[in-house]
């Protein structure tokens, strides 16, 4: 299922995600290091991060539910990305819980405010897993056609452009692989 959420031919929704996950990660890891430290200049650039990466995942969100809502009704897919979509909901909620907790001491957050980060950490692991499926697994965000030899998505041409033409290396099936043994 092609994505409906595309700038140059590719899906908007995996190039936008991996700024709010390096961000709130990366926040993770300095309350981690602040904690073994205790050198508060490590939380203080955490509660940055956060913010920057709360915004990031919900300009991240905006793509992923139009691809979403393109889904079909009563697939496993569909099933798969409201879990992922919702996962990612409470994910953000939880950022945005430690955010405030951190609000006024910025330096020296309160216990709760790191232990929802590291909660929040933990639940985007599985709900990146969850994307992960939807788009090996389940084809979701992948184009009709797609293949090993396919032409650049700035040609303009289809992915399954020359497929079975006999030139290049053969010709594919869209799932086949150079190599493997049928």
């Amino acid at each position: 299922m092609e994505s409906k959420a595309k700038v140059a031919g590719h899906p908007v929704h995996p190039m936008l995600i991996v700024f709010p996950l390096g961000l709130l990660a990366t926040a993770v890891i300095f309350d981690i290091i602040y904690l073994i430290s205790d050198s508060s200049q490590w939380t203080l650039v955490s509660y940055y991060m956060i913010g920057a990466g709360v915004i990031g995942g919900a300009a991240a969100a905006v793509p992923g539910w139009i691809d979403w809502f393109a889904i079909p009704n009563g697939t496993r897919a569909k099933r798969i990305g409201l879990l992922h979509g919702v996962g990612n909901v409470i994910v953000l909620a939880l950022f945005i819980l430690s955010w405030i907790l951190r609000r006024d001491t910025a330096e020296t957050p309160p216990t709760g405010a790191i232990v929802a980060s590291l909660v929040g950490f933990v639940l985007s692991a599985l709900t990146g897993w969850l994307g992960g499926e939807l788009v090996d697994r389940l084809g979701v965000g992948v184009d009709k056609g797609a293949h090993l030899d396919a032409p650049s998505s700035l040609s303009k041409l289809p992915a399954g452009a020359g497929v079975g033409s006999g030139s290049g290396s053969g010709s594919y099936a869209g799932s086949e692989r150079r190599g493997s043994a049928h």
